[in-house]
């Protein structure tokens, strides 16, 4: 009797502690919420087209509940359809998850994405090989999109190969690990947490398919197994904030409790690991490092994804009780004239636009009245000049580089390109100014003239591997390159060739022009 009075003791008290304790969790996260709303309006005050700083930062923000002023929104969908007739409505030739990034966000603030300043941004995502090459993650983030708000697949009259929702879900359980998991390909050695989470988002909706069902209990034992004893989950080798919020939003997808037993390791769930890198308003991407804007962004629409579950409202991408903003009323732009400029070798040619452009603001020039020369190579010193033109920087003098003289065409240039931080040179008071310019090396270059137009080119190591692991030849990067890298491939400064990332690769005249022109049409400069 005296045993059965304890254990009664025992479970009131556990009782008392565990009641108020989840009230005190439940309030916590509603205030981090609003803190990490506040902290990304106040970083993120022009949201555009854009892995950062744009759609999951909507995303989070409208799913969020929290009241944003309308014209924040309706200033976002303007840049949308600035971004989109800027390219034609071809956001990216290789990778169409940009596609379903913006259909979501779009979704969520009640706007329609099959007629986006006249283009329907669906339409790619029914062409399924175009879709898949990415890897896993392109069917994956196609199913979430065109469930977000039940759209039927359009017919893409180019597609070899017309998608089915049909085909994206086979797609995903045919790539499914032997261990339970996914990874971003089949033939990849070991499953990603990250990529595991993010497959099973897209599954959500198909759980009454039996080799569904039985798939996401494969990858959530697989998920168990791998918990550390934080709660967290790793990615790229590491634990990581991205890799916890992913986790947690496929549980809200999937309507599983993240305090299920199965998912709590050494008391901590995945939920305590995701708050352990929240750090006054912003989430730090590695629990040692500083706070990271995609670390941010993604805790945000994953604590939001587990709020909705608690509360009842509708998962985090089921967009049929979307905020809606007014229409955008329309206004008459008045587009910059130049003169043309062109040349008989650029015609047809991918660079064409960007090299007229450039041309006709003096920022590049041809080898002559007819020929351009797309596909030769450029010299440091002419990329310097390039870079220089396009920032519209005073002429400097420099001694600083032995193989720099003052009779050089591009003394003053490369002093300017100095002065202002574009470049450091080579070491030994030497620039090399006649060596032909490479892919990293002109990522560098890129990156700091962003960094001198007011863009924040800021990430840590870590995050920077992980927005350039979908390459193959990633880890031949230099470390000097690898985060100026990430940034311009990030940004679409610099365009990706294949599944290739081909860092020291020599830079042609085209691509050049394509390179500044992308990055001063990021800052809206043309």
């Amino acid at each position: 009797m005296k045993k059965k009075i304890l254990s009664l003791v025992i479970a009131f008290v556990m009782l008392m502690v565990i009641v108020p304790s989840a009230m005190a969790e439940e309030n916590s996260i509603s205030v981090i919420i609003k803190e990490t709303v506040q902290y990304i309006r106040e970083n993120v005050t022009s949201p555009s087209v854009g892995s950062i700083g744009g759609e999951w930062a909507i995303i989070g923000l409208s799913r969020s509940g929290i009241e944003i002023d309308d014209k924040y929104y309706e200033d976002y969908y303007k840049n949308v359809e600035d971004c989109v007739k800027k390219c034609s409505g071809i956001l990216h030739e290789k990778k169409y998850t940009e596609y379903s990034r913006l259909i979501l966000a779009l979704s969520a603030i009640g706007k329609n994405p099959s007629d986006v300043a006249g283009y329907n941004l669906l339409i790619p995502l029914g062409d399924f090989n175009k879709t898949v090459w990415q890897g896993v993650n392109g069917a994956a983030w196609a199913l979430i999109a065109l469930d977000s708000g039940n759209y039927e697949i359009p017919q893409n009259s180019e597609a070899e190969l017309k998608a089915t929702r049909e085909m994206y879900v086979s797609h995903l359980l045919d790539n499914q690990q032997e261990d339970g998991g996914w990874a971003l390909s089949k033939s990849a050695e070991r499953s990603d947490a990250d990529i595991t989470g993010m497959v099973l988002q897209s599954l959500a909706k198909y759980t009454d398919r039996a080799d569904v069902s039985a798939a996401i209990d494969n990858a959530l034992a697989w998920l168990s197994k791998i918990q550390n004893q934080s709660g967290g989950f790793s990615g790229a080798g590491a634990a990581t904030c991205e890799s916890s919020a992913q986790v947690l939003t496929a549980f809200s997808m999937l309507g599983v409790n993240y305090e299920d037993l199965r998912f709590i390791k050494n008391g901590q769930t995945v939920l305590d690991s995701l708050l352990s890198y929240y750090c006054g308003g912003g989430f730090k991407h590695t629990i040692n490092g500083e706070i990271n804007q995609m670390a941010t962004e993604q805790a945000l629409y994953a604590l939001v994804a587990a709020e909705r579950l608690k509360s009842g409202k509708n998962s985090l991408y089921d967009m049929s009780d979307s905020i809606k903003i007014p229409e955008n009323k329309k206004t008459e732009e008045k587009e910059e004239v130049f003169i043309t400029k062109t040349f008989s070798d650029i015609l047809g040619h991918k660079n064409q636009k960007a090299v007229e452009i450039l041309c006709a603001k003096n920022i590049i020039n041809g080898r002559s009245e007819t020929v351009f020369d797309p596909e030769n190579t450029v010299t440091r010193a002419e990329f310097a000049t390039i870079i220089v033109k396009a920032l519209d920087l005073k002429n400097k003098s420099t001694t600083v580089f032995s193989d720099v003289c003052a009779d050089d065409w591009f003394y003053l240039y490369v002093g300017a390109a100095y002065e202002n931080g574009i470049i450091n040179g080579l070491g030994n008071n030497t620039f090399n100014p006649y060596g032909t310019i490479t892919r990293q090396e002109a990522a560098v270059m890129l990156s700091r003239a962003a960094a001198f137009l007011g863009i924040n080119v800021e990430m840590d190591t870590m995050t920077a591997r992980d927005i350039l692991a979908i390459y193959i030849d990633y880890v031949k990067a230099p470390d000097w390159a690898i985060k100026s890298l990430a940034f311009c491939v990030n940004e679409g400064i610099i365009e990706e060739e294949g599944l290739e990332l081909l860092s020291a690769q020599n830079v042609k005249r085209g691509e050049t022009a394509q390179m500044i022109y992308n990055l001063l049409e990021r800052t809206g400069k043309v």
